[in-house]
């Protein structure tokens, strides 16, 4: 089993995908998974940013990386050639 990676990695890899189309899928406790897809819009030291389109109504929602490092929160990346890539995980 490999060790997780740190928050600064997964920090990394996302800041190339800013403003790229993502899907997300988070865990929000008692059996409640949601699944959007939107943009990530922004990223910050601490929280990136993703904004979504729901209904006519610009969305956003904001993430920590420990989110991600914890595994709450999983982002896929569309890519043209391949379909749909894991872009930020604890054990990538």
């Amino acid at each position: 089993m490999s060790s997780p990676r740190a928050i600064s990695d997964i920090k990394q890899d996302l800041e190339s995908f800013v403003g790229s189309k993502i899907r997300l899928k988070a865990n929000r406790g008692r059996n409640r998974i949601i699944e959007k897809e939107g943009i990530l819009e922004s990223i910050y030291p601490n929280i990136f940013v993703i904004k979504l389109d729901e209904r006519k109504v610009e969305r956003r929602v904001s993430y920590t990386y420990a989110d991600v490092l914890t595994e709450t929160v999983e982002l896929f990346v569309y890519d043209k050639h391949d379909g749909e890539i894991k872009i930020a995980s604890a054990n990538n």
